[in-house]
């Protein structure tokens, strides 16, 4: 009896079921309700001069594409700003509600986006409170409205970013850092902040940004900052530190506690952006091989850094991975450098896992870097012995059979004729498993 009744009342619902899918086949989207450009239902209609309707997200595309005319009449437009069609909107909006039980969504009403005059508004309001020292919680509040209009869309951050928002922005950091003996904290977290929304900066924007004061701000925060401001910190830092200008390196070195903050970024990660922002700060630091650079790589090099790379290398994601491959390859051009890594216990293993695992980037920076570790005046015949012990001649071997770049190619090369010196002398063993091994800390 219960069984019957199951069955009868699934084949009603099955039959419901069919005759939705039927209904909303026949259920058919207004011509006028539709985008000409994209055919579909439109959620933010605008006009342009020509008194055509589109989706906000559609004609915009268009006009960014370098197109000035409209699309179905071809006519020039007198301005390249549409209007919001708000009848048409109220109307769409209303058709969705009256075939809500077809599963279809009422379009939310979008904000209407910021226009050129109101960006250049707000800056020259920023400056003008920075100029006139009238105090920083205004020009806090004017951080903190220009960056949530840039959150809310693309499109305004695209038109801060064209009305010079970034360099604006540099400026008042600037000013703020330079003219004032103690931090307005508050203030230049949300400085900072709405500078990482604008990522990536312009190279003007990015030179005022490195001013003297600014990189003792941004450090002040690595040091003592919250998380957020932390994170924002470093990401700014990567970008100047892009540059590679010498003198910028120069002014890092001399701030007590730089170096320091980013190497601890790495050894107690907030995120994984985070730790790949510190890495790309750290590469470009050590990258030249000006006089600075060596300096850093020395300085680097004293924190424990290359200890701290490997540790790392031994369980992260392909693009970590990479990066701190690339760092280890700049730190071993230097004595010190190569020391450190020959003294410590698990180079040659990670590096001989490395191999032909991650990527070809980074089988490239592990082979130059045994390649600086093993090749020299005075052969080092323990490490030869540990790097065939876990399989690094077999490696290589097939490491060229299957294909690199011709400087890794000679480099490997090198590296398996000494190899085979020392063949006969050691027993291989399939290389080590490193994956449940623990940090130290």
């Amino acid at each position: 009896m219960i069984s019957t009744w199951r069955k009868k009342r699934a084949s009603k619902r099955s039959n419901t079921k069919k005759q939705m899918e039927k209904t909303m086949e026949l259920l058919m989207v207004p011509s006028h309700f539709k985008c000409p450009i994209s055919l579909d239902l439109m959620s933010d209609p605008v006009t342009l001069s020509t008194g055509i309707t589109y989706d906000r997200v559609s004609i915009e595309t268009w006009i960014e594409n370098g197109n000035q005319t409209c699309p179905i009449t071809k006519k020039m437009l007198n301005t390249l700003e549409p209007i919001p069609n708000h009848t048409m909107r109220k109307m769409i909006q209303e058709w969705c509600v009256a075939n809500k039980e077809y599963g279809i969504e009422r379009i939310p009403t979008p904000r209407i986006p910021v226009t050129s005059s109101e960006v250049t508004g707000i800056l020259r309001k920023i400056e003008s409170c920075c100029k006139l020292q009238q105090g920083s919680e205004s020009s806090r509040e004017l951080v903190i409205k220009m960056r949530n209009m840039m959150k809310e869309s693309t499109r305004n951050k695209r038109c801060f970013v064209a009305n010079g928002a970034g360099k604006m922005l540099s400026s008042t950091l600037d000013c703020f850092t330079e003219k004032s003996s103690v931090y307005e904290v508050e203030t230049i977290e949300e400085i900072i902040s709405a500078l990482t929304i604008l990522l990536p900066l312009d190279s003007e924007s990015k030179s005022i940004l490195g001013s003297k004061s600014s990189l003792n701000c941004m450090i002040w925060f690595l040091k003592c900052g919250s998380l957020s401001s932390r994170r924002n910190s470093v990401f700014l830092l990567k970008e100047i530190m892009r540059m590679e200008e010498i003198w910028r390196v120069e002014e890092l070195l001399k701030i007590d506690g730089g170096l320091e903050s980013l190497v601890k970024l790495i050894k107690e990660p907030i995120c994984p952006t985070t730790t790949k922002a510190s890495l790309l700060t750290i590469y470009h630091m050590v990258n030249s091989s000006q006089l600075s650079n060596d300096k850093a790589r020395s300085k680097f090099v004293e924190l424990g850094l290359v200890e701290l790379l490997i540790e790392t290398l031994v369980d992260c994601e392909k693009s970590i991975c990479e990066k701190v491959l690339g760092i280890l390859a700049k730190l071993c051009n230097s004595h010190e450098g190569r020391k450190r890594a020959n003294n410590y216990a698990l180079t040659i293993p990670v590096l001989i896992k490395k191999l032909l695992r991650v990527s070809d980037l980074a089988t490239e920076f592990s082979v130059s870097i045994l390649w600086k570790l093993l090749i020299g005046k005075n052969d080092n015949v323990v490490l030869i012995n540990e790097a065939l012990q876990v399989g690094a001649f077999q490696k290589l071997l097939l490491l060229i059979q299957v294909g690199c770049g011709e400087n890794t190619k000679e480099k490997a090369s090198e590296l398996l004729k000494l190899l085979n010196l020392h063949r006969g002398e050691v027993e291989c063993i399939d290389s080590l498993d490193l994956k449940n091994l623990k940090r130290p800390f």
